[in-house]
């Protein structure tokens, strides 16, 4: 795995709607530029040898750096794959859909769910949302939520952007009613 960049970003929402927000609401994304591992060579049929070389690690890098960004336990968490224009949205899907790169992140966020996640092919500096989703309850409608990403310079033509993301809580002075009011 070729590693261009490592991105952190931290948000921290004191305020809300006009009033406090107590604790202040914590989001944090860790995405890192990588050259994506099937550039150059045209039509792959089998991209487990790439996922091999780069799933685990990824994760491996990015979970325990997204959770100590954050600095206090998930309660929220997603993921995204942005492929450059040399690339296909295939590729990002591989590293970030397999267990070998998700369970990274479930283990150590203690979580059951799967991750929400966002995958496109776009041009450096695109805008992307990772969506969010509660670590043991994806219908916890207080944490359903959107982080939006931009690096300017990425991704290259023959680049992957990988990130995680993860919430300290639900959104900010949430007041939906819990989805069982509906059933």
């Amino acid at each position: 795995m070729k590693i261009r960049k490592v991105v952190t970003v931290i948000e921290e929402i004191s305020q809300e709607g006009g009033r406090a927000v107590s604790p202040a609401a914590r989001v944090a994304i860790v995405a890192a530029v990588i050259e994506n591992p099937w550039a150059g060579q045209g039509f792959v049929e089998d991209l487990s040898a790439g996922i091999d070389a780069t799933a685990s690690d990824l994760g491996a890098l990015l979970a325990p750096a997204v959770l100590a960004a954050l600095g206090t336990p998930a309660e929220a968490y997603g993921k995204a794959a942005i492929v450059g224009l040399n690339g296909e949205v295939e590729h990002g899907s591989a590293l970030i859909h397999t267990l070998k790169f998700g369970d990274h992140f479930r283990k150590a966020a203690n979580a059951t769910t799967l991750l929400p996640a966002v995958e496109k092919r776009a041009t450096a500096g695109t805008i992307f949302d990772i969506p969010l989703k509660h670590i043991t309850d994806a219908t916890i409608r207080s944490h359903h939520q959107s982080v939006e990403v931009r690096i300017d310079d990425a991704p290259h033509a023959d680049e992957i952007i990988v990130a995680l993301a993860a919430a300290s809580q639900g959104r900010p002075q949430q007041r939906l009613a819990a989805l069982s009011t509906e059933q």
